[in-house]
């Protein structure tokens, strides 16, 4: 009895989540083939796109085109039993013409002729210095943090030597080089920062174009949020296959943005807190001032008033 032998059979249907242009897109690349024979197939009609498998290969296609965004099953192929009397004799093939040289019809609707390529990667290659790729949220907010604590730093030494300059030149020469070096420093981290926002964008689905939308008055103070908050589509799509699982120092790089907020809103706290008892102990010292003052200024007539009775004593008594 011969081996179960088994189609994959695709009808046009996707995985949740992929949308048409991106599954024929990965399903393009899955069979190395182009995009024009790949919409061949999304008709809706039944189509094998594998044939005569084992049932280890076609498991093994499935999951590939699973990943690729493709909604398609594995069936068995029907069992076609010969009897020898329905052998008819084949028919002759007219002179001259080999029989491999006939040219079989080509159907529109048949599946790509070519193997499977390498199946699409699991996840996806880490490129934190490129606008190609995809991270998640976890890690967007891990390399913003990388990139601050790193920024913070070189500020902070850069506004040190311009100081120590102009104290030791008395020209404004130093100021202005160093913060032409700041401001150098900042653009170089704002690129880099920008390149993390547009994988971020490529996680969502979303063009990496989108990033000019923080431009935006008002609208640009919401969108960061937007990014630290929508999840990720969690197979391919048009932007390559997932981002890697985050590891135990992204989570806790990302913790510190936690920690952070934290500290900021203490300090805010703080400093609004001093503000106010400094503005009450100036308020109390300047009421208790004039309070004072205006008792001062109450007794000075009496004691006036009571100085002139003495020579009006004198007065009498020499009169006597």
């Amino acid at each position: 009895m011969s081996e179960t032998r088994f189609n994959i059979v695709f009808d046009g249907g996707l995985m949740p989540g992929v949308d048409t242009t991106t599954a024929k897109l990965n399903l393009a690349e899955l069979f190395k083939s182009d995009v024009s024979a790949i919409e061949r197939l999304f008709t809706g009609r039944k189509v094998a796109l594998k044939s005569n498998l084992s049932q280890s290969e076609a498991q093994q296609y499935l999951e590939a085109l699973n990943k690729s965004g493709i909604d398609a099953r594995i069936e068995a192929e029907p069992v076609v039993q010969l009897n020898l009397g329905e052998v008819q004799e084949a028919p002759r093939q007219p002179s001259g013409r080999h029989p491999d040289s006939i040219v079989e019809p080509v159907s529109p609707y048949a599946p790509p002729r070519a193997e499977v390529g390498e199946a699409l990667a699991e996840y996806g290659t880490l490129k934190p210095f490129s606008f190609d790729g995809r991270i998640g949220r976890l890690r967007y907010l891990a390399w913003t943090m990388v990139l601050t604590l790193a920024l913070l730093p070189l500020v902070g030494i850069g506004f040190w030597l311009s100081t120590a300059w102009l104290l030791a030149s008395d020209s404004v020469a130093g100021l202005i080089v160093g913060g032409l070096l700041a401001a150098v420093v900042v653009l170089a981290f704002a690129f880099v920062s920008i390149q993390f926002n547009v994988q971020r964008l490529h996680d969502l689905g979303w063009s990496g174009w989108l990033w000019l939308i923080n431009l935006v008055p008002f609208v640009g103070s919401i969108f960061p949020f937007i990014l630290i908050i929508a999840p990720g589509n969690t197979g391919a799509n048009q932007y390559g296959p997932p981002p890697p699982r985050n590891t135990t120092a992204v989570k806790l790089l990302a913790s510190l943005w936690l920690v952070m907020i934290v500290l900021i809103f203490m300090a805010t706290f703080a400093g609004i807190f001093g503000a106010l008892q400094e503005d009450y102990d100036s308020s109390s010292l300047s009421s208790y001032e004039s309070s004072e003052y205006s008792n001062e200024a109450s007794e000075e007539p009496a004691v006036e008033a009571a100085e002139p009775a003495s020579p009006s004593v004198d007065y009498e008594e020499e009169e006597q």
